[in-house]
């Protein structure tokens, strides 16, 4: 059996690109390195058994974008060579790591929207002293991600929606897995009266949205479980302003994660998706494990796990409207929707992305 390392710029949050990283050391009893580690929250996530594991290259600051660009520079000088078989590179800002640590394949998660596909929505949205240090900035990631881009020897990326952005920015082909999902350790039980959003609290995840949709909702309530880093600025503002404008009927839980966020799953009426052009989305995939319908927008990954009109609805142009009126839609037969979903989870199921993983670092070798 080869000896593997898996590289994540950080492992302080809890999240989607944190949970492949973990489920990846675990099933190819890989080492991990990373910079910044909350211990705690890996144990939430059920990864306790990975902590002897994991080894810090040093801490980065935590906020942006000081924490990603000393993530870059850090990974950049990394050299295991020598002391592993094969490098799996499972966070983006980690690809600098290429360099000087092969054989290696990168798992494109996201595929770092705030410097290729949001650059100029973020951009616009800085105070206008800020955008030229931005445009700046990112104009420097981009020329040494592309050269950094060249030292990877297989190209993995988790949907055909961030394949089709990295053909776009960078020129090649890149082979869709998509994401594990343990769908074992997820199960159904009668619904209550609530529905539920799970995300990290930052703006593209348009949580807001939902909270102005449940506003027109009186007879329905929603559960928004939202992961962030405590001291991060915009994580901080952010979870501010959304508590600013919470409705009655809605409540905001942080810190939520492992068995507690299954038994939400298992429990809600349904889950409610509403990000941006979310590169691929786990927790549609965790909802419909649970045996439970999605709402969401009719954007990026979304569109490649749940089935419109089978596992839940799609909505086009997603606004609050259009989002009330299938919660009301939904909600009147939920539970008809269960045996669909239970069977969709199990195409994204951990079995079948180990394996495509192992075929991919098989297929260097011959």
């Amino acid at each position: 059996m080869k000896k593997i390392a898996v590289f994540n710029h950080f492992l302080d949050n809890i999240g989607g690109a944190e949970i492949v990283t973990l489920i990846l050391a675990r099933e190819l009893a890989a080492d991990v390195y990373t910079t910044n580690i909350d211990r705690e929250k890996i144990k939430k996530m059920g990864f306790e058994d990975i902590l002897p594991r994991i080894y810090s290259i040093g801490k980065v600051p935590i906020n942006p974008p000081f924490k990603q660009q000393m993530a870059f520079l850090k990974f950049r000088f990394l050299n295991l060579k020598g002391q592993y078989d094969f490098f799996i590179i499972a966070g983006d800002w980690a690809i600098s790591g290429a360099v000087n640590n092969k054989p290696n394949l990168e798992y494109f998660q996201s595929f770092l929207g705030e410097i290729w596909t949001s650059r100029n929505a973020i951009r616009n949205s800085l105070k206008p002293w800020m955008r030229p240090f931005y445009q700046l900035w990112t104009g420097y990631i981009r020329f040494f991600y592309r050269r950094y881009f060249k030292h990877v020897d297989r190209l993995v990326c988790n949907s055909k929606n961030t394949r089709d952005r990295i053909k776009r920015y960078l020129g090649k082909d890149s082979v869709v897995i998509y994401p594990p999902t343990d769908t074992s350790r997820y199960h159904f039980s009668k619904s209550k009266n609530f529905w539920l959003s799970v995300n990290r609290l930052v703006l593209y995840k348009r949580i807001e949205l939902q909270l102005r949709a449940f506003s027109k909702l009186p007879g329905e309530n929603l559960v928004v479980v939202g992961s962030y880093e405590k001291g991060v600025r915009y994580f901080e503002e952010y979870k501010k302003y959304l508590e600013s404008i919470l409705p009655e009927n809605v409540r905001l839980l942080t810190r939520v994660a492992g068995e507690e966020l299954r038994g939400l799953y298992a429990q809600c009426k349904g889950l409610i998706a509403t990000a941006f052009d979310e590169p691929f989305g786990m927790t549609t995939v965790e909802a419909m494990a649970s045996g439970k319908p999605i709402i969401a927008a009719a954007e990026g990954g979304h569109k490649e796990s749940v089935i419109d009109g089978v596992t839940g609805i799609l909505i086009k142009d997603i606004n609050e409207d259009k989002l009330a009126e299938a919660v009301k839609f939904i909600g009147e037969n939920h539970q008809k929707y269960k045996e669909a979903c239970l069977k969709q989870a199990q195409k994204f199921d951990k079995k079948v992305f180990i394996w495509k993983i192992k075929r991919e670092i098989a297929n260097y070798y011959n």
